[in-house]
Formats: C-alpha cells, structure tokens, sequence
C-alpha cells in the first residue's frame, strides 16, 4: 500500500503567512525525503486559516527540491478560473515536474470564495462539470481549437487569430499522455458524484473528516461507475485519508494528538466542525441520518477521527481501519499545523519508516 499527504492546510490566523507558507514547503519536502507517494494541497481564496491560495503557484516551489515525489492539486477549485487559464497552468506544471503533476479537481465549497468571485448564486457544480470537459477537450485537440460543447458556458476558440507560421494559438500539451492523471476528494457519505468518477476514470480521495462508516460507499459508487462503462475498478486507484499523529511514546500522543489544549488536532477540528455546522454539511460526522446535530460535539468528533498513538498502537488502529472499510491503494497522511515541529516531524517520520512498514507486512502488501 502507498502512502501520500495531504493538507488544506489549516494554521492558527494569528500565525505570519510568510512562516505559514514556508512550514508547507518544508513538509512537502520532508515528505519526499521519507517516501512519501505524493502530496495534495489545497487552496482558498478568503480563509485566513488557509494560507494557499493557489495550489499550483505553491506547489511549483517545490518541483527544484524534491526528486520523487509527485505533486497533486488538493484541489484546483475549477469554478474559480476559465477552464483555458486551468488547462495551460496544469500543462505547463507537468512539463515543469516532468510528469510528477497529479490535477486534483473540485468545484470550490467556500461560500466566501464564491461571492468574492461574485459567483455565490451561480451553480458551481455545472461551473465545474463544464470547466473540466473543456480542459480535455483543450488537451485533445489541435489548432485551430473550435470548443463549443453543448450546453457548456465556456467557449474556446483561437479560429480567428490562428498563425502556425509563427506558432500563434497553439496551446501545449501535458507532459503526460494522453493526461495526467485526475483525481476527486469525496467529503459526503454516498457520494454520488463518485459514479462519474468511475465512469470519467478520475480517482477518488475519501476526505479524513469523514466517518469510516461511510467510506465503503465511496468504494461501492466507484465500482458502481467503472461497471456502467464496462470497466472493473481497481483498488490501488484509491485514496484513503487519515488524521494521524505518532510518537515514540503513548503519552505523548495522547496529549499533543488529543487532549492538550494547544493540540493542532484539537485545532484543526474545531475548525473543521465549526465550518461544516455553518454550512450544514455534518453528514459525514453522524452515524446515523436522525442523529441530532447536538450530539456531534468537538469531543465527539476526535474521539472518532483522530488516530493517535506509539508505533504498536498506530499500527493496531490501522489494521483495524483495514478491515472495516476493505482494500484501497493509498493511505494519505492529512497534514496539520506544526505547533511543535520536532512532534510534527517525529510522527511523519514513524509513520513512514515503522508504521507503514508493519502494515503492509500485516497485509502481505509492497508500498508501491
């Protein structure tokens, strides 16, 4: 099993961006180091909390200073951005990694991004299902491009000002052939967006935020989505996040990855549980549909996605994690402040060199 990381990333807004800014890179890079598969980060426009507000922009900082690692938009909010500005970007990004680009995709779910956009009445899922038909159509084609699908808002031409003489409205191809590869975060129980992933051969990530009850779903609409285009979906093109911390001892995890006041994990939760109970969008912490939202307290919620513990007890946890949602290909390590970064790099570090290892063995599996 693979292992990879991802963040949002979420910091206390009193922190200096510059700082903020400079930890994400240097985590990334550590990830590279420690073998990480890849590294997904997230962008946002209006949330002082999360500090990147382009994921690409961020994430070609780091191409020069890792050597394997690839790096994966988590995700490029394709409401936000003509389809033509995405398809160029993403291009340009891979040539630039050569070939270490994974073009993680979303609609863009922060109201406050929206309507700084002014687009907060607009629907932004047919924003997003338009704009990503129009990125492949883009790297399918050849010059002159006449993109006018039906039903879709965007248009892209270049008929009228095409020069090949001088090699005028030609648009690059990926490094990659005949893309790269794309990839969806699911964040609700039963996804149903999960069957056009299926059927679009885009991968799923399962969120960390999200109860384990309801991650079998997401693997069901999946295959339910390769089936319908005549295809068996394969496990390893699965992405499983987690919020872990580990340390060298039990006590230690109990208190910076759970109980201590100052705990990113108490942090990144409360943030968490507080914008998702804004937006009445906490499916994914309940167990059952008519579970009162008063019972979905903070405590609540890390007693349930928080793993925490010494190597033995991660592993444990993990194992356990296994069995009850099936296979998958990736387990995605979700990246959070560094209060301390010494604890921040220590649990990254026995995550990769002594959990992963005792898990897969457990499995019978080869990081791959």
């Amino acid at each position: 099993m693979r292992y990879g990381y991802f963040t949002m990333p979420v910091h206390p807004a009193s922190r200096p961006w510059h700082e903020t800014l400079e930890e994400d890179r240097q985590i990334v890079i550590l990830a590279d180091k420690l073998g990480f598969h890849d590294a997904f980060i997230g962008e946002h426009l209006t949330d002082k909390c999360e500090n990147i507000t382009n994921s690409m922009i961020f994430l070609a900082s780091v191409i020069g200073q890792t050597k394997q690692i690839k790096l994966g938009t988590g995700t490029s909010n394709l409401s936000q951005m003509h389809p033509t500005l995405i398809a160029n970007n993403a291009m340009m990004f891979d040539n630039m990694a050569k070939g270490r680009f994974i073009l993680g995709i979303s609609a863009g779910a922060l109201p406050s991004d929206a309507e700084a956009l002014g687009i907060l009445a607009d629907d932004r899922n047919k924003m997003f299902a338009d704009a990503i038909d129009v990125i492949l159509e883009i790297w399918k084609r050849d010059p002159p491009y006449q993109i006018d699908l039906p039903g879709n808002r965007y248009k892209v031409t270049t008929e009228k000002t095409y020069y090949p003489a001088l090699s005028v409205g030609i648009m690059g191809k990926p490094y990659q052939q005949p893309r790269p590869e794309i990839v969806g975060t699911v964040v609700a129980p039963n996804s149903q967006g999960v069957i056009q992933m299926g059927m679009r051969d885009f991968h799923p990530l399962s969120a960390n935020f999200i109860l384990t009850q309801h991650l079998k779903s997401h693997w069901e609409n999946y295959a339910e989505g390769k089936k319908r285009v005549g295809l068996k979906a394969d496990t390893a093109d699965w992405r499983v996040a987690r919020t872990i911390f580990v340390a060298d001892d039990d006590k230690t995890a109990e208190r910076y990855g759970y109980s201590d006041a100052n705990s990113p994990y108490r942090f990144y939760y409360n943030q968490m549980w507080g914008k998702l109970a804004k937006a009445k969008r906490l499916a994914g912490f309940m167990e059952r549909p008519d579970q009162p939202e008063a019972e979905i307290t903070h405590d609540y919620v890390m007693d349930r996605l928080v793993i925490h513990g010494s190597v033995n007890k991660v592993v444990d946890q993990l194992l356990k994690f296994h069995a009850e949602v099936g296979d998958f290909g990736e387990l995605v390590y979700a990246g959070l402040d560094w209060t301390d970064p010494q604890l921040s790099a220590r649990s990254m570090e026995l995550f990769a060199e002594q959990v992963m290892p005792r898990v897969n063995a457990a499995l019978g599996k080869k990081a791959a």
